[in-house]
């Protein structure tokens, strides 16, 4: 089973946006039975809070639902527990740093990494771009079932 945890900073935007597209394209592949995808957030400010209403929006609109998911915090035990740990931004990954320790075992990256264009997803909780959000998320999960293929198997 590999398992996946994708963060930012409140885990109501983008980290839930993530985890949920690519739990869409992890089913489509059929490949949902080896592939565990979780989310979470750096800081405690939205603990306990549901998907951002424009971010649930966006989902819906591309037919993927998120009923249920609250935000939680990344723990110095989810190094331990997840297989990959991806970040949504610079400031995502030097905060997973300050709660997981070093990166001894090589499982963190940037969820951009996966694509053709390495950087950060954008933050629609500042630019209110929540399709630009989505493009970002959109390719780089694509880019990560794509890594992911040749360690999965049909």
């Amino acid at each position: 089973m590999i398992k996946i945890l994708f963060v930012c900073h409140g885990n109501i935007c983008r980290s839930p946006m993530a985890e949920f597209v690519m739990k869409d394209k992890i089913a489509k592949a059929g490949f949902s039975d080896q592939v565990e995808i979780a989310s979470a957030a750096t800081s405690t400010e939205e603990i306990g809070n549901p998907v951002y209403p424009p971010a649930r929006k966006k989902l819906e609109e591309h037919g993927i639902p998120c009923e249920g998911k609250k935000a939680v915090q990344l723990t110095g035990g989810d190094y331990w527990t997840y297989n990959m740990i991806i970040g949504m931004d610079e400031e995502n990954m030097r905060n997973i740093e300050k709660i997981c320790g070093k990166d001894i075992s090589h499982k963190c990256s940037m969820l951009m990494d996966y694509t053709d264009r390495p950087g950060s997803v954008a933050d629609p909780w500042y630019t209110r771009d929540f399709d630009a959000t989505w493009r970002d998320v959109e390719e780089g999960c694509s880019g990560l079932l794509e890594n992911l293929r040749k360690n999965l198997k049909k």
